[in-house]
């Protein structure tokens, strides 16, 4: 039987910061239930290559499709395929644990019993229901990190963009968050992930991306090779 075609493409890809180039040349396939860890020193390029691929920032160069569409030519429907936590803290702080996620589920085209329901579900997925009337600034480093995470329960996207998401986790909610990412997985789902500490991604490839900031255009990373 053949492979399934790619969900994920990355095809000479371009990143410029200012004046510095810091990637070039690089390639990704990735498919259903597959996941890359984003490996290398601050400044290597990590957040900027997930925030490509979340759509939030333009290639200088290359193509990028998910399910062969250009992620540039339409980057709502994008938005509906892609979750993406950055490692900054997103929560807004006038507002409950709730009420945070309900203000992303609604940008995800929930509402009403759905929304409350998705709502619910997600803040107890990362055991922090008790939070839920919480203010934002009230809560810990570690709990905003959790209600950040949640987002990504609130609907389903086949493909997480996750920037240092384990910052500020405790073990066992390292434990909670690593059995999300297998059932993500197990579910089709694809994960690209940036850490600087170790997470439990069993089969996943390794994207060592000082590589590229050094020694930009010379080496080239296709997932299903591995």
């Amino acid at each position: 039987m053949s492979d399934p075609a790619p969900v994920l493409e990355a095809r000479d890809l371009m990143c410029v910061r200012g004046e510095r180039v810091v990637f070039a040349g690089l390639d990704l396939t990735l498919k259903a239930g597959q996941a890359v860890l984003l490996l290398g020193p601050n400044g290597s390029g990590k957040s900027s290559f997930l925030r490509l691929l979340a759509g939030l920032l333009r290639p200088a160069a290359g193509r990028l499709t998910v399910d062969g569409e250009e992620v540039f030519a339409d980057r709502e429907t994008h938005g509906r395929k892609a979750r993406y936590v950055g490692h900054l803290d997103a929560v807004k702080p006038v507002l409950s644990a709730a009420e945070n996620l309900a203000f992303w589920g609604q940008l995800y085209g929930l509402s009403g019993a759905a929304l409350e329901t998705a709502v619910a579900d997600a803040l107890a997925a990362l055991d922090i229901a008790r939070l839920a009337a919480t203010p934002g600034k009230m809560l810990s480093a570690g709990q905003k990190r959790r209600l950040n995470l949640a987002r990504l329960l609130l609907a389903p996207a086949p493909l997480w963009l996750l920037d240092e998401p384990t910052t500020a986790l405790d073990k066992a909610t390292i434990a909670r968050f690593e059995a999300l990412l297998a059932r993500h997985r197990a579910d089709g789902g694809m994960v690209v992930l940036s850490t600087h500490a170790p997470v439990d991604l069993p089969g996943a490839g390794e994207l060592y991306m000082d590589r590229f900031a050094v020694d930009p255009g010379t080496t080239t990373f296709d997932l299903h090779h591995l």
